[in-house]
């Protein structure tokens, strides 16, 4: 199942909400850890994660629930993956789809997607890196969207973490990809007070958001609850997203998708070579 590009965007958004600045007039009192500062270190400690994610193999879990204007359930889907490397790439490999395994035309789209990947080319490395690099820049966008407020600090699953309200920093002009969903969006971010990594995230839509080019909107009421786990020495990935999307399409048509995705069994990915190899075989069945 491919994500929607609404999911993405919306995720992405909510995410990155929850990694902005103090404000520039808020003073902290004496004993009170510099807000400011615990931000900036979060967003190197979250950069750091990612690209340590980038080095691991998992098990991905996707349920999409089509809704109806009442609430009930149109559709379902779930899909289960393994992310896989090959040449250093992440690569998400169907195991079931709705409970079954891959079909014999998805195992063909599978191994041509496979395929073209180890045949990469320079140029359509090239091309790939560019996304990836921008589908990421939202992040440095964030000191500069939202103000933080440090409103305590609480024991989530046994460790101590700085609780912060988000909010939309008022004046802030929006720059590339995802910069103006950060004028609709607020949250709490929970931050891990060792680590310094985000343990949960609590956000949703304050505003309309609108997405690709302005063909939909994500209306108030969205929600997105985001959870991470601690992996290895101080290290902290993605565990479970759930979304509540509530949407209208040409303006007119809604749009409403609950989704949960779960990622679990974190495992550091064999070497590169032992990887293609293994794809290779994997294609050729």
């Amino acid at each position: 199942m491919k994500t929607s590009p609404i999911i993405v965007a919306f995720a992405a958004a909510l995410f990155a909400q929850s990694s902005g600045r103090s404000p520039d007039t808020a003073q902290n009192a004496p004993g009170v850890p510099d807000v400011r500062h615990i931000v900036e270190l979060s967003i190197a400690a979250t950069e750091r994660n990612w690209q340590a994610r980038n080095c691991y193999t998992y098990i991905e879990v996707d349920e999409d629930q089509r809704l109806d204007s009442r609430g009930k359930v149109k559709s379902e889907d779930v899909d289960v993956s393994k992310i896989i490397l090959v040449n250093g790439v992440p690569f998400e490999q169907m195991v079931k789809h709705n409970g079954k395994p891959p079909s014999a035309g998805e195992q063909r789209v599978q191994q041509a997607a496979l395929g073209k990947l180890r045949r990469e080319t320079p140029d359509a490395r090239a091309v790939r890196l560019r996304e990836q690099q921008e589908n990421e820049s939202f992040i440095r966008e964030v000191p500069l969207g939202f103000d933080f407020r440090l409103i305590g600090e609480e024991v989530v699953n046994g460790r101590p973490a700085y609780v912060l309200q988000a909010t939309p920093h008022p004046g802030y002009r929006p720059h590339g990809k995802y910069g103006k969903m950060f004028l609709g969006v607020e949250g709490r971010l929970w931050i891990d007070k060792e680590d310094l990594g985000w343990v949960k995230v609590d956000g949703q839509v304050i505003q309309p958001i609108s997405l690709g080019l302005f063909l939909a909107r994500v209306q108030p009421g969205s929600h997105i609850m985001m959870q991470q786990m601690r992996v290895g020495d101080g290290m902290w990935l993605p565990k479970r997203v759930e979304v509540r999307v509530k949407a209208k399409v040409f303006f007119v048509m809604s749009y409403d998708l609950d989704r949960v995705l779960t990622w679990s069994d974190y495992l550091p990915a064999p070497e590169p070579s032992l990887v293609s190899s293994n794809s290779r075989q994997s294609a050729g069945k």
